[in-house]
């Protein structure tokens, strides 16, 4: 089932998510509806904050959006290692309209679980440390419009204000 997306402002986008404490069947439920509503929305990747549910969930396909080859699901994703910097062109599912040009690490570890509690460890770089990044931020609370500057900040707020005011 397809999911609504949440989009900025909204508080829950904010907040920091809770560790997943056991894979249940709803759980599962829950990756199968994100993952369709990542490729619905062809993204490459979706935090479960996102579509409301606070815990520390991601799914990616940085094979997307046309191709669908690799199709990770990481609970309770941890990066345990990272190194160098790269400039990252960045857009969100949760920012419509909104892209900008983020510092990440150029390559990064990350820890946790698949959908079956099994533990996992991927060393990514290029595309796929900079989606990894991305969607951990998102678990943490924290978007891309909280990682530019002050103008370009008050300049998407107020096209966003425009927007709300426009659907009232």
């Amino acid at each position: 089932m397809k999911l609504d997306i949440l989009k900025y402002p909204d508080p829950t986008l904010a907040e920091p998510c809770m560790a997943v404490e056991k894979i249940t069947p709803e759980l599962k439920t829950l990756i199968d509806n994100m993952v369709e509503t990542m490729y619905d929305d062809d993204g490459v990747g979706l935090a479960a904050p996102q579509i409301g549910e606070k815990i520390r969930l991601i799914v990616i396909d940085p094979s997307g959006p046309k191709n669908r080859t690799e199709l990770q699901v990481i609970i309770n994703p941890i990066i345990t290692d990272s190194e160098g910097k790269v400039d990252s062109e960045e857009s969100c599912l949760s920012c419509p309209t909104f892209s900008c040009v983020i510092k990440r690490s150029e390559k990064v570890t990350v820890t946790g679980m698949d959908e079956n509690g099994d533990d996992i460890k991927i060393e990514a770089d290029e595309f796929l440390a900079i989606v990894l990044q991305h969607e951990i931020d998102h678990l943490d609370g924290k978007l891309i419009v909280d990682r530019v500057g002050r103008l370009k900040r008050s300049m998407y707020d107020k096209k966003i204000k425009k927007w709300l005011k426009q659907q009232d």
